[in-house]
């Protein structure tokens, strides 16, 4: 009898355990970071399907496009430049313009620039070799993201403008200093009051995800790995133009020896409306991403305080976008302009 008590004991005890281990197995699959799905690569053509001959990789494709040329404009504008026109004697050329540039492009925290006229075409670019130069002009960004031009930055503009065109044996004339600053405290005090950077954060509702996991549902919807880990952009399809939006998660998960085990619970999308131009409706881009990434991914888009964020919410956000733009436009400062780029960096 008590043989066989004890053996049914050490039967329901082997039971137990066993749904025991079980269970810590189950809770921790469950508690896993998602892993991204297998990906299964397709078998290369090796024969084109409309003469079933085969091609040889080479690099005589005409089909590729070819980049395209870079474009040569001015970028100094009265708008938002302290502009000093620089006489010369006579016209200069290219190669001795672009020996005499100094060695650092910025006032204190402004862009600094020097721009001649194209003494066959007239219009004014930034030097290029070969080129030749009847007019040169030096110029020092009014205000950015840092500030407004102040005295010292002014004066310090001054000096490099002036050593420049001695360099060039020109005759430099620079506006009066107070102006200017005033001029570029108005535009500071102007950008600093329509200066909008979007945010929505993605949060996980049950299991946290891999950065793999992340990259993966992403990508579906355009977005690219950026320059920083844990960083993504939805690039323009313009080349050389900002990313319509960006994607934020913690660069720790995504340096992580195994990203598969790396969690993340929360990705934040951001929209920096100056830098992209409205027609690209990056607004609606920056909702449907939340929303499609949430729907994926099992999350819920809240604001920076972690409240959930209802159609409602984004369509008043969407409306109060839509009078920025107009304000923008009327100061000749449209979202995504150059000079709103520069303006706003």
């Amino acid at each position: 009898m008590s043989s066989t008590l004890q053996i049914g004991l050490a039967v329901a005890g082997g039971i137990v355990l066993a749904g025991v281990v079980a269970h810590s197995a189950w809770s921790s699959r469950r508690n896993a970071p998602r892993r991204p799905d297998p990906i299964v690569a397709a078998p290369a053509a090796t024969e084109d399907p409309a003469d079933g001959e085969r091609r040889e990789p080479g690099f005589d494709d005409t089909s590729l496009p070819l980049p395209a040329a870079p474009e040569r404009r001015a970028t100094l504008d009265p708008l938002i430049d302290v502009i000093a026109p620089v006489a010369l004697e006579g016209p200069v050329s290219g190669d001795a313009v672009l020996a005499a540039l100094p060695a650092t492009r910025r006032v204190g925290s402004k862009p600094f620039a020097v721009e001649g006229r194209n003494a066959a075409g007239g219009q004014w670019e930034a030097p290029l070799a070969g080129q030749r130069y009847d007019a040169l002009q030096a110029g020092v960004q009014l205000a950015n993201r840092t500030g407004a031009l102040n005295e010292i930055e002014f004066s310090e503009f001054v000096m490099k403008a002036q050593a420049f065109a001695d360099a060039m044996n020109g005759a430099p004339e620079f506006p009066e200093m107070r102006e200017e600053v005033a001029r570029a405290r108005e535009l500071d005090q102007f950008a600093s009051s329509h200066d909008a950077q979007l945010s929505f954060t993605l949060r996980a509702l049950h299991a946290a995800w891999s950065p793999g996991y992340l990259h993966q549902n992403a990508a579906r919807l355009g977005f690219v790995a950026g320059m920083i880990p844990g960083r993504m952009v939805l690039p323009s399809e313009t080349p050389g133009l900002p990313p319509l939006l960006g994607l934020a998660f913690d660069s720790q998960a995504a340096l992580a020896e195994d990203p598969d085990q790396a969690a993340i619970r929360s990705v934040t999308l951001t929209l920096d409306v100056p830098q992209v131009e409205r027609a690209e409706q990056p607004f609606v881009r920056l909702r449907e991403a939340a929303m499609a990434l949430a729907q994926a991914m099992d999350g819920v888009v809240t604001d920076d305080a972690a409240r959930p964020l209802t159609r409602e919410a984004m369509d008043v956000i969407g409306s109060e976008l839509e009078q920025l733009y107009d304000t923008l436009d009327t100061r000749e400062l449209s979202a995504g302009s150059a000079l709103a780029r520069r303006l706003f960096s």
